[in-house]
């Protein structure tokens, strides 16, 4: 990492992830000078590094992208990307927070955005990159200098309490996916409260239901992913 006098992103921190924040690269927009940025967060164990590389099996094809991993201490969600060979090895960054993960994608975010430009400079045709949370709970947005997009999971093993206890990562990400449905009957969880609740405290935004052993590519979310690209 560079030496807190060579950083060239200083961002003012915000705390109320539903107030916009000033793109750290104002100059650039996304699609045009730089990839959009896709941030998946959520809970310990919701499965976001199954959705990251679900994602890269099915967009990784038609497109340019990249993919950074946070992790406190290690570069487990990174490895496993590159041992399950979703993406060139090169194509993925793995940022070491050292601290909670929040604070890294919500409060000095510098180490992403360094992430992000040594993937933009290794590849100058990205057209996304996915930002990956480590695991985290419900408050637990991506500051909006960071990534233009977010995805929310959690899952059914969490119970079917979950949406409705809300929280800013449940109501107010782009996309919240409930994940592991087919985990549902094992674990006594009533996927349409699950639902009712989350469409309730959304106010709107959209909802997505999957199993990634029923459908490894998560086609909805990629469909999802693919109508942000547009």
């Amino acid at each position: 990492m560079r030496a807190d006098s060579d950083h060239k992103h200083e961002h003012p921190v915000n705390f109320d992830p539903t107030v916009p924040e000033p793109d750290p690269h104002p100059e650039l927009a996304p699609g045009g000078g730089r990839p959009l940025r896709i941030g998946i967060g959520g809970p310990v164990g919701s499965g976001k590094t199954a959705l990251v590389a679900a994602l890269c099996r099915a967009l990784g094809q038609e497109l340019e992208l990249a993919v950074v991993t946070n992790d406190i201490y290690t570069t487990e969600d990174a490895d496993f990307l590159r041992r399950a060979g979703v993406l060139d090895p090169a194509r993925i960054e793995a940022v070491q927070t050292g601290c909670c993960p929040h604070t890294a994608i919500r409060d000095d975010i510098t180490a992403n955005l360094d992430a992000v430009d040594n993937l933009t400079e290794r590849f100058p045709g990205l057209a996304l990159v996915i930002i990956e949370s480590g695991g985290d709970n419900l408050t637990a947005v991506f500051s909006r200098g960071l990534v233009d997009r977010q995805i929310f999971v959690v899952d059914v093993a969490g119970g079917d309490k979950v949406p409705r206890k809300g929280g800013p990562g449940v109501t107010t990400a782009d996309l919240l996916v409930i994940n592991k449905t087919d985990l549902a009957p094992l674990v006594g969880a009533d996927l349409d409260v699950m639902s009712g609740d989350a469409h309730r405290v959304r106010g709107g935004l959209p909802v997505i239901r999957q199993s990634l052993v029923d459908t490894p590519e998560a086609p909805e979310v990629a469909d999802w992913v693919r109508k942000q690209l547009g």
